[in-house]
């Protein structure tokens, strides 16, 4: 049986869904991972990731680091039982939460600088094993971990990390999404934030509709993009609810017609659908999809009514959404 880094590149897909971008994403958000949950907590004030022109990834942020003595290696190239999934302030950044020795293994090269009470400490490492040793380099007045990989081509081929990629994954706002398009539409975005003890969590929506084709709807669970999942389906089914109500209210559906069903509502839609879950489950092969079932009820039973209560605030305003609904419908 294989064990640690030759367990990772036999089957790299097991550990980051890919060989192509989408892998080569993963390994950034695996070392980016520990910065960034040391930011709400106060424990780093900055994360900067840096594509070089040389194809390797640069990480860099102001943490205190992990060199005390075996500590730096340890991190890099040892893996636990993984870092879980509890607890609703958990930003969940990476993959499976094995950490940077899958990114150790799966590069060629990989170094590491790491500023730790006063000390400037350096390590280099090849395809998952250390090939020099921990070495102190200099002094700082700085704390901070700079982690510099390259990926390995016998994996990934001639993948590339896209930067577009890996900013839209690190910002989403619905004004961001819609740029100056917003300024256009039929109405202003609907935003919540509500929590219900029956999904054990909290939920943060805003959503809108602007005068433009398709839709466009970005999901997170505790702050973990996903591709999918029961928080969407029950945004969708909220949003088909409300819409129907309020069309039969109106007359712009005649009590013998279908209600609105749930896959139409996108139609110039923008949406930033975000919960975060003391328990959260996923599902898939990386993990971005939500599986709780509490989640889809809770979240369509709160959108129904604050989107309701924005639909019969302004007739005007709601025509023009309901209305455009129900004629695609």
């Amino acid at each position: 049986m294989l064990y640690g880094a030759a367990a990772f590149r036999k089957r790299p897909g097991m550990y980051i869904g890919s060989t192509g971008p989408r892998g080569l994403h993963v390994l950034v958000y695996e070392i980016a991972d520990r910065p960034v949950n040391g930011t709400p907590a106060g424990r780093a004030a900055s994360v900067d990731i840096t594509l070089t022109a040389d194809g390797g990834v640069r990480v860099a942020d102001d943490v205190a680091g992990e060199a005390d003595g075996p500590g730096l290696e340890a991190w890099l190239t040892r893996t636990g039982p993984g870092t879980g999934f509890q607890g609703r302030d958990r930003v969940l950044l990476g993959g499976f939460g094995v950490g940077p020795a899958v990114v150790n293994a799966l590069s060629r090269r990989m170094t590491a600088e790491v500023r730790y009470d006063g000390v400037l400490w350096a390590q280099e490492y090849a395809r998952g094993a250390a090939v020099t040793p921990l070495t102190e380099t200099g002094t700082t007045a700085r704390n901070g971990t700079v982690i510099t990989f390259w990926p390995d081509a016998d994996i990934f081929g001639s993948a590339e990390c896209s930067a577009d990629a890996l900013e839209d994954r690190l910002r989403d706002f619905v004004g961001f999404l819609d740029g100056h398009e917003a300024a256009h539409g039929p109405g202003d975005t609907i935003a919540f934030v509500h929590e219900d003890s029956r999904m054990a969590g909290v939920m943060d929506l805003a959503f809108r509709w602007c005068d433009r084709s398709g839709e466009r709807v970005r999901s997170f669970a505790n702050s973990r993009a996903t591709l999918s999942g029961t928080h969407v389906v029950g945004f969708r089914d909220g949003v088909a609810a409300a819409v129907s109500t309020y069309a039969r209210e109106s007359g712009l559906l005649a009590p013998m017609d279908p209600d609105v069903p749930a896959d139409r509502v996108g139609e110039g839609l923008t949406a930033v659908v975000s919960v975060k879950l003391d328990r959260p489950e996923f599902l898939g092969a990386i993990r971005e999809q939500l599986g709780n079932i509490e989640a889809r009820a809770c979240v369509a039973r709160a959108v129904r009514e604050h989107l309701g209560q924005w639909l019969r605030a302004d007739s005007e305003r709601a025509a023009a959404v309901v209305g455009r609904i129900v004629a695609g419908s």
